[in-house]
């Protein structure tokens, strides 16, 4: 595959996974293709930011939302309550009494203090993190305009690139951020061909995906288990 650049072309080999051939001697096809190494993608683009998108954080945000105008509807009733003399309520006395009593290393303490550290640090982490892992950023050639694209339509990419080749009965593709795994069933014929097919076709396919960071290839292809 030939990439232009400036006013001369240069030609880049595309990495090739190494045949295996510890199957039948008399059959070199019969065997099963065994997991071959990670086949890297090709590397970034310049044009492209990498950064992930930012997810709105709706439903954390909501619970905390309600959380806290519960809490605060709680204390503002019963501030209201005391001061037009009534007493307060039965679970914030309770709840006095029991603080009051207890020891710093009582264990519901501890629990508690556990308990509202880890709230408060999940809070933290989902402010900090972007999210949204399942969206790969894709290739900016606008500075206004952002494009994404979902591991499951990658993968359906791949997928469908991957059963133009001859002798492929059936492909699984799991696409994640860094790796896309090919696991593809052959009918007909040698595993080595097929399976170099698989190779320069999905390479073509990431390389077309417009990805910033394209995942590298794992593909591995087998014959269909037996029936019966």
């Amino acid at each position: 595959m030939s990439e232009p650049q400036g006013s001369e072309g240069t030609t880049r080999r595309l990495p090739v996974i190494e045949k295996d051939t510890r199957g039948d001697p008399g059959d070199p096809g019969s065997g099963p293709s065994r997991s071959a190494p990670v086949v890297p993608g090709p590397p970034p683009s310049a044009d492209g930011t990498g950064h992930r998108f930012w997810s709105a954080r709706r439903i954390p945000a909501a619970v905390v939302a309600v959380l806290v105008v519960a809490g605060a509807g709680f204390f503002l009733y019963d501030i209201a309550a005391v001061r037009a003399g009534r007493p307060g309520m039965h679970w914030r006395r309770a709840l006095a009494g029991e603080l009051a009593r207890r020891p710093l290393d009582d264990t519901w303490v501890l629990v508690g203090a556990g308990v509202t550290a880890l709230l408060g640090l999940w809070l933290l982490v989902l402010a900090l993190t972007p999210g949204l892992r399942a969206v790969l950023p894709m290739r900016q050639d606008r500075p206004d305009v952002r494009a994404g694209l979902h591991r499951d339509a990658a993968a359906l990419v791949l997928r469908d690139r991957a059963m133009e080749v001859a002798g492929v009965q059936s492909v699984r593709v799991r696409a994640h951020r860094r790796r896309a795994d090919v696991r593809a069933v052959s009918h007909f014929r040698p595993l080595d061909e097929v399976r170099a097919d698989l190779d320069t076709v999905l390479a073509q396919a990431v390389g077309g995906l417009g990805l910033v960071r394209p995942p590298a290839l794992s593909v591995r292809v087998r014959r269909p288990g037996r029936k019966g």
